[in-house]
């Protein structure tokens, strides 16, 4: 008797490219979850593959082997990275280190909270202002409910409950955004800019449901900055812990960004508590209130040995003393480590980045002044000057991807390329204003060599 051989029956549901995923979010979308509805029914109704030739029946895990020999096109869309992991909401033991974070793709709010177009719709002109109190206290609130993780169910309200769902409700974007477009309402920062409501985000796009996460900002835990506190949404519920920076896993690829919608409010960037008071208010024979901020400050980054007494409002030796040292500390040389607390010391000092100064004897450390060459000062950036400076500038500028303006690729002379491509570059860092104008201080060399 011949035994009869049944062909392999592959339904469009096992397809692993974007349009047949597309069609089969939008045929779920129509259907009762008791006839197939997303999500309860997705790739649950995959053909079983029969081969009798060998008198052996064989269920689907057949066509995924016979599948597995070529690689799947790259997932990018996040819905299709969703289908992948329909057993997400299912876990519910306490939290791993490394969460694994699938996530829902963009779209509005949902429930009483719903109004409006998705974020990734909205223009970023008409962003809701908010300030960083804001932030951590919508953030706190969610701690509070113990929201459970979910990457298809929303919240009271109207966010979805992961981890991007949890950032476009922190900074009250107008819809739920994913890990593939938070980054569009925020300007990129340097690490040692975080400041509490500010973001680390990973992206992965060749596959956004493998390691694609993102955190909140809370604070750095010790002067070492290499602990933080998160806020997250991740499994079973949102969580505040102490976390290394960036992450637990894939550290080195999450990117940290500020919200563009930010106001002063409440320590912001623009607080006239932040801002750089004048040259005037420091050196010999001042005395004011700034001067004792500026002794706290450098008593903080490590300056205490050289104060006998307290800071005090009148300025001294020991002003002068520790903030050269922290100027040294920065790479810089000559005039730009006087002594005299100039913008870029401020800047540095009141938002606690930088470089901390070192122990008696001993050396900024890895990432300090001996791995950023120290910035040589700002007159070898000027119209007519001609030297290695302006060459290493601007070779640095196009390692960077910022060389767009050079015709003819970098030189020793300074031009009006140079300027503009420095701009470029200080304007990715969120400056404005004098603090953009393309000629390069401390600050932006520091980065740039960074």
């Amino acid at each position: 008797m011949t035994v009869p051989a049944f062909e392999e029956y592959v339904p469009a549901i096992d397809c692993t490219c974007a349009g047949c995923a597309v069609q089969r979010r939008a045929a779920a979308a129509g259907l009762p979850t008791r006839y197939g509805g997303h999500p309860a029914a997705h790739g649950a109704r995959r053909a079983m593959v029969l081969v009798t030739a060998a008198g052996v029946v064989l269920g689907s895990g057949l066509a995924e082997a016979a599948g597995a020999a070529a690689d799947p096109a790259p997932v990018t869309d996040p819905g299709q990275a969703a289908d992948t992991a329909d057993t997400a909401d299912a876990a519910d033991g306490p939290a791993e280190p490394g969460p694994d974070s699938p996530q829902g793709g963009p779209g509005p709010l949902q429930g009483a909270g719903a109004s409006g177009p998705p974020a990734s719709q909205a223009s970023t002109s008409t962003l809701r202002a908010t300030t960083r109190a804001d932030i951590i206290n919508r953030a706190k609130k969610w701690v509070t409910a113990q929201v459970p993780y979910s990457m298809t169910k929303y919240w009271s309200d109207g966010y979805r409950q992961d981890c991007s769902g949890y950032v476009s409700m922190a900074w009250n974007l107008p819809g739920n955004e994913w890990t593939g477009s938070l980054a569009t309402y925020g300007t990129r920062i340097a690490r040692e800019e975080l400041q509490p409501g500010d973001i680390l985000l990973f992206h992965n796009p060749a596959d956004p449901g493998k390691g694609s996460h993102v955190t909140i900002f809370g604070g750095w835990t010790d002067y070492t900055h290499t602990h933080y506190t998160a806020y997250e949404q991740t499994k079973p519920h949102t969580r505040k812990q102490t976390t290394p920076m960036a992450y637990w896993t894939n550290s080195g690829s999450y990117v940290a960004y500020r919200y563009k919608g930010l106001t002063s409010g409440s320590g912001g960037s623009g607080s006239s508590k932040t801002q750089f008071p004048g040259a005037a208010k420091f050196g010999a024979g001042t005395k004011n209130d700034y001067v004792t901020r500026l002794g706290k400050m450098l008593v903080d980054r490590g300056g205490k040995r050289f104060y006998k007494v307290g800071p005090g409002p009148a300025w001294g030796s020991a002003d002068r003393l520790a903030t050269q040292a922290f100027q040294k500390a920065q790479g810089w040389k000559g005039k730009e480590a006087d002594g005299i607390p100039g913008p870029d010391t401020w800047r540095l000092l009141v938002n606690g980045i930088g470089h901390d100064i070192p122990a008696a004897g001993g050396s900024a450390g890895p990432g300090g002044s001996t791995a950023v060459p120290a910035f040589p000062g700002r007159g070898y950036f000027r119209p007519g000057q001609s030297n290695s400076h302006v060459d290493k500038l601007g070779k640095q500028l196009v390692k960077k991807g910022y060389g767009k303006y050079y015709l003819s690729g970098p030189s020793s002379r300074w031009t009006e390329a140079d300027r503009r491509n420095v701009e470029a570059f200080q304007k990715a860092q969120g400056w404005r204003g004098t603090e953009a104008d393309g000629y390069p201080g401390p600050e932006t060399w520091r980065r740039l060599f960074a």
